[in-house]
């Protein structure tokens, strides 16, 4: 009897050990910091103790009728086939039940579509197996020439780190998987809209917190937005099995203060490669004089006397590639002889004027009132020149 007692008190610590080891666990999901990922937090929870509430109505009521009319205790089923009172109710209670959960999660799938009138625009292009930020709009006056910030983001800790494969690595830290070497910076209460695409195959801009799990899929643009409350660091990552390095494709979204984000602006503004604007000299005449009506450039003299144009493909690079790489919303792809045919047929002056004032799908500029004129109108030559 006693050994009986000593190997059930045995069992039972086996089976409380490993309680001491869950001090942190929690079953939640991660705190929300925006207001649609606050609405998917309150309708998870909602909707989950609605389905215990019908579990408990259910099932207790199927076990109760099991206990209370079984055939020892002599009950007899009671006959009441096509009573249309019965099926009424049984009809519009779950009617009511569904109607009162589709309502608040049909405002939030609407909410989330909602990137209207967004105060920064960046652009996602997924690769495997890492992540490209654009910001088409960066939420500040943009002086002409500037270009937009663009850079790539990576996983951060060496993969020697992680595999140890030649033995053991150097001590990890708890988020040695979400660590990117570039995050997505942004300010604090701005509405940030995501223009999402892929490069290859398709993967998933996730980041449980701001309440977004949008996919990148070749060929087309998918948009997403947030507004983030309070400072900090969001991790997340690809949702999509991308292929073998799946697994390494973290996120990190940095919320800062309009201050603190003003100065990261430029600074990693100041530490992009500059792009030179293409100088082409004036028509000359033999001895290099210029030619007849043309004049000079000011405060320039006539001899070796060059001007200055727009470089078209940085223009195409920073604010028409998201469309007209892809194809995406009817855009003509750079290189298709057969999209462009009927355009071309048009003019160039007059695809300049639709490129700058808008036209059907496409917005003024692209949807950046920030690029100057003969920008777009480079772009548009440049387009042209790789489609012909």
């Amino acid at each position: 009897m006693l050994s009986i007692r000593l190997r059930a008190a045995a069992a039972l610590a086996a089976l409380l050990a490993p309680l001491t080891a869950l001090a942190d666990y929690a079953v939640d999901i991660l705190p929300p910091v925006t207001s649609v990922s606050r609405e998917i937090y309150a309708l998870h929870w909602g909707i989950l103790w609605v389905c215990v509430a019908i579990f408990i109505i259910v099932f207790g009521a199927m076990f109760w009728s099991i206990y209370k009319h079984r055939r020892s205790m002599g009950a007899k089923a009671a006959q009441f086939h096509e009573n249309t009172t019965i099926e009424i109710i049984w009809t519009i209670i779950p009617f009511v039940i569904l109607i009162g959960m589709a309502y608040p999660a049909t405002r939030t799938v609407l909410d989330m579509k909602d990137a209207s009138n967004a105060d920064i625009s960046i652009k996602v292009t997924a690769y495997q197996w890492k992540w490209e930020y654009e910001y088409l709009t960066d939420g500040l006056a943009r002086k002409e020439g500037d270009s937009a910030l663009r850079f790539f983001s990576s996983l951060a800790t060496p993969h020697d780190q992680i595999d140890e494969r030649a033995g053991p690595g150097k001590k990890k830290n708890e988020n040695y998987l979400l660590e990117v070497d570039r995050s997505v910076v942004v300010p604090v209460n701005k509405k940030v809209r995501l223009l999402i695409t892929s490069n290859d195959v398709i993967h998933g801009w996730y980041v449980p917190q701001l309440g977004i799990n949008q996919y990148g899929i070749p060929g087309f643009i998918k948009d997403a937005w947030f507004t983030i409350e309070q400072a900090g660091i969001y991790r997340g990552q690809c949702s999509q099995i991308c292929g073998k390095e799946h697994a390494y494709m973290p996120i990190v979204v940095e919320a800062k203060t309009q201050a603190e984000y003003e100065k990261w602006l430029s600074e990693s503004k100041a530490k992009m490669p500059k792009v030179a604007a293409t100088e082409v000299p004036p028509p000359t005449q033999a001895g290099g004089a210029p030619a007849s009506g043309t004049p000079p450039s000011p405060g320039a003299s006539i001899a070796g006397a060059v001007t200055k144009v727009a470089d078209g493909k940085t223009t195409y690079d920073t604010v028409c590639m998201a469309c007209h790489s892809t194809g995406a919303a009817g855009a003509p792809k750079v290189g298709d002889k057969a999209a462009w045919a009927p355009r071309l047929k048009q003019g160039t002056p007059a695809l300049h004027a639709a490129a700058i004032k808008g036209k059907g799908a496409m917005p003024a500029k692209g949807g950046n009132p920030n690029v100057p004129d003969d920008a777009v109108k480079a772009a548009v030559d440049y387009m042209i020149a790789g489609s012909k």
